[in-house]
């Protein structure tokens, strides 16, 4: 279902549409608590049907709903499967701002359906998400002048908290989401940003993955990068969250965004003073601090566009270094031997491991700021971001590849002069590109050497979207290839009971639980390897997630104490501190428990939490938790 609505009264952060998650979306809650809070809902979309609902219409088709209720926005509530095809219909019936909610969209469905080509070559709609936290958790904000720009939602509440609590409040909160091709980027959603007459400062939450990090470095804003500890070649919550060949990883994000002068915090918590140091600074430096006309809270008139007349720097060029070895979870990976089987029964590609010669790099991935397939190539075959001369060639979905591209790639892979390289290289990327859309590939890369002429295949990795089975049922055969019983048994586990696990590698003695994958990121950055994993619960802690989680956790027999770390946005405190109490019971963890509760009921939270007369150890403030959480694991 898709619901429709335009300004009333407008609310102080401008909401944007309902929660996603792991669980159905409640859309009656969703809408009633939207029109509470101010927003005008005028009706909503169920296919082929014409309804009444909420006392709004429901109409068959977003076209009808476009033509007779005039909306100015659209939620997205479909399924993963169905929700490609609902985005392109509200483009198409020109719906100005549409958000979708939806996690797990198969990659290929995004690109299939030419959601991004359409938004390319139209004026009219703007696409938030997918993955878009959307409807945000409304007693977090209060109304103000600083704009937010995040890929995680659990890390974009924390960050409206801290600066409701710095008394900045915010003008507008865009969750651009964590997808690998997102509708609106971090540069597109800045540039909203800039052209707000509201806005004065900005918080940019970035992660791993993608380089619109490095795009956004020269503006002038306080920043977060999650992923700092991410375990490489991993899948970190998010399903774009994972650093692939020639991409910065966080800590080269972190450098440029600092080189360019931004002001970078280790934890959301940390955005209010920054924010408001930042804001003081410059009204010092134009003559209106306190006392003079100006100050954080009076930052109209003519101060207020300073955020914009700042000089952007030069962005910083240096080249990230990450490796990208190790199999992960949410993506499929299988093994070589069945890599080159698929090249010899796709192509008739030559394929021999033992053959020798200089290698070179050759793959098919994705282009995150083109939002389009690619061509990877390399003279040298190191497969990492240490290799500097990985080249990117982007190509539009389902378009056979230009002739000048091949001949571009392999002067840059420094393939003999001559007709038959080209023509071994062109024979060669028509095997990967057929593989990439017949097996909805997200990554293919080779090894290859040139002997005579002829490119012959000694290496290969594969990664295929394994959203594409989860949500779809589509290429179960690939299921079948892999390779379960060389995988952790509890990371199979919390896989089926919708939670995802990672266990570190490394000395971490501390168990992490955590609600939302951006939030679980910086929670493991910031205990500075200290964690024992990363887990995330889905964006909702319910009790029974809660226990799955302590049991999970404590298998592994590194783990002196769990550090659980929620914000209650739209699932409440109270409600996840009953949670952890009757888990708590039900397990007798041998292991101190401690719990830092922020965000909707809290304050109830902590005190069930402190009255329990159980050893669990209640916080608000983040670092204090984490420092607890250091201390009892070198104490046990």
């Amino acid at each position: 279902m898709s619901t429709f609505g335009s300004p009333g009264p407008l609310p102080s952060t401008r909401p944007t549409p309902p929660q996603r998650g792991s669980f159905p979306l409640d859309h009656d809650a969703n809408a009633k608590d939207s029109i509470a809070w101010g927003t005008r809902i005028v009706g909503g979309v169920t296919p082929g049907r014409t309804a009444e609902h909420l006392g709004l219409p429901v109409l068959p088709t977003v076209r009808s709903a476009v033509e007779q209720l005039k909306p100015d926005a659209t939620a997205i509530y479909v399924a993963a499967h169905q929700a490609a095809a609902a985005i392109e219909e509200a483009i198409e019936a020109e719906v100005p701002l549409i958000v979708a909610v939806a996690e797990h969209i198969p990659l290929h469905d995004m690109l299939r359906f030419k959601v991004h080509s359409m938004l390319k070559l139209q004026s009219k709609s703007r696409l938030v998400g997918p993955n878009s936290p959307g409807f945000q958790p409304l007693p977090c904000f209060t109304p103000g002048r600083v704009g937010i720009v995040a890929k995680s939602g659990t890390l974009s509440y924390e960050a409206v908290a801290s600066t409701t609590r710095a008394g900045l409040g915010q003008s507008l909160c865009i969750g651009v989401g964590g997808d690998i091709v997102p509708g609106t980027n971090l540069q597109e959603a800045l540039s909203v940003l800039e052209h707000d007459p509201d806005t004065d400062a900005i918080a940019l939450i970035g992660e791993i993955g993608g380089r619109g990090e490095f795009d956004v470095a020269d503006w002038p804003v306080a920043a977060l990068v999650a992923g700092i500890a991410e375990e490489p070649g991993r899948i970190m919550g998010h399903a774009g969250a994972f650093t692939t060949v020639g991409e910065p990883n966080a800590n080269a994000k972190i450098t440029a965004l600092e080189s360019a002068g931004a002001t970078v915090v280790g934890h959301p918590a940390e955005f209010g003073d920054a924010l408001k140091a930042r804001l003081e600074a410059r009204a010092a430096a134009s003559g209106l601090g306190p006392g003079g006309g100006g100050g954080v809270r009076s930052l109209g008139g003519t101060q207020r566009r300073q955020f914009h007349t700042v000089a952007h720097r030069p962005r910083h060029r240096e080249k990230p270094k990450s490796l990208f070895r190790q199999q992960q979870r949410r993506h499929l990976y299988i093994s070589e031997d069945q890599c080159m089987d698929l090249l010899r029964q796709t192509g008739k590609i030559n394929c021999d491991t033992a053959a020798s010669g200089a290698q070179k790099l050759l793959g098919i991935s994705i282009d995150r700021t083109a939002r389009s397939p690619c061509i990877i190539a390399s003279p040298t075959a190191e497969e990492t971001s240490l290799n500097e001369s990985v080249e990117r060639y982007p190509f539009d979905y389902g378009s056979d590849l230009d002739a000048l591209v091949i001949e571009q790639v392999a002067r840059h892979l420094q393939l003999s002069p001559g007709e038959s390289g080209v023509k071994s290289l062109r024979h060669l990327l028509k095997a990967l590109t057929a593989i990439f859309y017949d097996k909805e590939a997200f990554f293919l890369s080779t090894s290859i050497v040139e002997n005579s002429g002829e490119l012959m295949v000694v290496g290969a990795r594969f990664g295929f979207d394994d959203a594409a089975y989860r949500s779809c049922g589509r290429q179960a055969e690939l299921q079948q290839l892999r390779n379960i019983a060389a995988e952790d048994p509890c990371e199979i586990e919390a896989e089926k009971n919708c939670i995802v696990y990672i266990k570190l590698k490394g000395p971490g003695t501390i168990g992490t639980l955590v609600n939302g994958a951006g939030l679980a990121m910086n929670t493991v950055d910031a205990l500075a390897g200290h964690a024992a994993n990363f887990l995330d619960t889905g964006g909702k802690a319910t009790s029974q997630t809660v226990k799955q989680s302590f049991e999970i956790i404590l298998r592994d027999p590194r783990v002196r104490v769990i550090f659980v770390n929620i914000f209650g946005g739209l699932t409440l405190g109270d409600m996840i501190a009953r949670g952890i109490i009757m888990a708590f019971k039900e397990l007798s963890p041998s292991v101190p428990v401690v719990v830092r509760i922020r965000g909707t009921n809290e304050r109830k939270g902590q005190r069930l939490i402190s009255e329990s007369g159980l050893p669990l150890y209640a916080f608000d403030d983040f670092e204090a938790a984490a420092a607890k959480a250091i201390e009892l694991s070198k104490d046990a």
